[in-house]
């Protein structure tokens, strides 16, 4: 399980960007943050690995404060996706994927094994492993940039706007794909939107972030049939 316990960050200006929200996330959910720009949604996400440090509160993973984590450590244990993908662009499909199982000292077999698993269960040919970045649609691309932060088994994926950039036909495809290896793979995925809809379709619950605080944290369809005030409402 995954715990926030009145998670507070605070920038230069005394400008709260996330203010006192708690929620705890269970083992194999599929959580959306949504909000609108500035709403404190991709902090409280980058919290999480620590790529941005609480002001105040905390966050736990199992009982333990990712505080007390070596946060090199703690990232390679979290997978994470984001809507630029990052895959380096001189370096192959397959040592794109296995990037972290190599610093975490794989074996040559064990990387070989795992990039062939994953590059099946995106539905793209073995043959791509071969490939550079330069060489795959965006859609391709943002594929393997998922799967890549699948690769050493995390156990939680936080994903940022990460179809933002694609066209309406290719995200809808790569929503499908998402969710049905969350749900395959049973992992907890924690994921960043601006729509509503895509929320909808893919969440187990939705918190509802405005202004740096927690409108509401709830079902899709408790949220489609008792939002908690107007601005819910009107997403």
């Amino acid at each position: 399980m995954l715990s926030i316990k009145h998670l507070t960050k605070i920038y230069s200006g005394n400008k709260k960007a996330v203010d006192d929200i708690s929620l705890d996330i269970q083992s194999g959910e599929f959580i959306a943050f949504i909000g609108t720009s500035g709403s404190g949604k991709t902090t409280a996400l980058r919290m999480i690995n620590r790529m941005i440090e609480a002001t105040e509160g905390q966050i736990e993973i199992d009982g333990k404060d990712v505080r007390s984590m070596n946060p090199v450590e703690l990232r390679r244990n979290i997978g994470y996706v984001i809507q630029q993908i990052g895959l380096m662009p001189h370096m192959t499909i397959k040592e794109n994927i296995v990037l972290v199982p190599k610093l975490l000292k794989w074996t040559k077999e064990e990387k070989d094994k795992r990039a062939k698993e994953l590059i099946k269960l995106v539905d793209l040919p073995e043959s791509f492993l071969e490939r550079y970045p330069a060489e795959l649609s965006g859609g391709q691309q943002q594929r393997i940039g998922v799967v890549r932060a699948l690769a050493a088994e995390q156990d939680i994926i936080l994903m940022d706007e990460p179809f933002g950039a694609l066209d309406p036909i290719t995200r809808d495809t790569l929503q499908d794909l998402v969710k049905t290896l969350q749900r395959k793979l049973g992992k907890t995925f924690i994921f960043v939107t601006h729509d509503m809809d895509e929320a909808i379709k893919l969440a187990d619950k939705i918190c509802i972030m405005s202004e740096g605080k927690v409108v509401q944290f709830d079902t899709p369809d408790n949220i489609l049939r008792h939002p908690a005030n107007d601005f819910v409402r009107d997403l």
